[in-house]
């Protein structure tokens, strides 16, 4: 298969901050070494998990700048590149040192609630310009805005470097249609991350993981296993961690999985505005669950 460094474990990295709202450089090494050991397959900079809404153009460099450091080649990258201004996109697109990633991840639209065609003629723009491969974000419930499977299906068929989609509409049955329609060696891969078993086993390909963050090795585990069809021991990985993972967006993401992080001894928990740490209740369930779950 093409492209199979993307087929297991991807983890959308948190970005640490310190108390004063800086990059925390301590942490984020710290956390690249984490998922290093945890054996995932790839790492995800700058997605949306990792707050890149919040950071300017030099923090942006600087997280990159940290991560690529600290990996060393030790796993692919894949560099999140999303918005909804299409021009915007397409200058950034001319200005990022892309050396040293393989892939693009590119959220749909979010805020204008485009057109089917709309969104079509967006990423066929990212397309025309990404010396990159590129993959689809689908994540209604934050874009409000929905790729419907037939548009998935006609860009993957249309533009030979678009080359998977992070499904997070948690529409089962839409993304069954991608998979029994897609062309060969398109990637379909989950966004959430309790529906990643069912999904592995409708015929998905993996995940871009945000639990992960916390127990890599767990979970890469549990989707590896899934993989290979050794789906008893698949169920036991994810039943150990559905609780959790529940959790870490009962009160918003990243403050869920930062919070957690930071009881681990990882990270920092710090967020940035409009974010915040979830609410009392969800830290205390939180802290009890990781009592239970134990270190990775």
């Amino acid at each position: 298969m093409k492209h199979s460094f993307l087929r297991g474990t991807g983890v959308a990295i948190v970005t640490p901050f310190t108390k004063s709202g800086k990059i925390d450089e301590n942490s984020l090494r710290k956390l690249v070494q984490h998922l290093i050991k945890g054996k995932v397959e790839y790492i995800v900079v700058l997605g949306t998990t990792g707050e890149s809404a919040t950071l300017d153009k030099e923090e942006k460099k600087q997280v990159i700048q940290i991560i690529k450091e600290e990996n060393k080649n030790k796993v692919p990258l894949v560099l999140g590149i999303g918005g909804n201004n299409t021009l915007q996109l397409l200058k950034d697109f001319e200005t990022y040192n892309l050396s040293g990633f393989s892939a693009i991840l590119s959220v749909s639209p979010y805020y204008n609630k485009p057109s089917q065609e709309g969104i079509y003629q967006h990423y066929k723009a990212l397309a025309s310009v990404s010396p990159l491969p590129i993959i689809l974000y689908n994540v209604p419930g934050r874009t409000s805005s929905n790729i419907q499977w037939q548009t998935t299906l006609r860009l993957a068929n249309d533009f030979k470097n678009i080359i998977g989609i992070k499904e997070a509409s948690g529409n089962m049955e839409q993304i069954m249609k991608i998979i029994a329609k897609r062309p060969k060696d398109f990637l379909v891969i989950s966004g959430d991350d309790n529906l990643t078993l069912p999904l592995i086993a409708a015929g998905a390909d993996g995940v871009i993981s945000v639990v992960a963050n916390a127990y890599p090795k767990r979970f890469s585990e549990m989707v590896h296993a899934a993989l290979k069809g050794d789906f008893e021991k698949a169920r036991k990985l994810h039943y150990s961690l559905l609780f959790f993972t529940e959790q870490l967006f009962a009160d918003g993401n990243p403050g869920g999985i930062k919070y957690a992080l930071n009881i681990l001894g990882i990270t920092q928990p710090y967020v940035r505005l409009p974010l915040a740490l979830p609410n009392k209740t969800v830290q205390s369930e939180i802290k009890k669950l990781i009592q239970l779950i134990g270190k990775d």
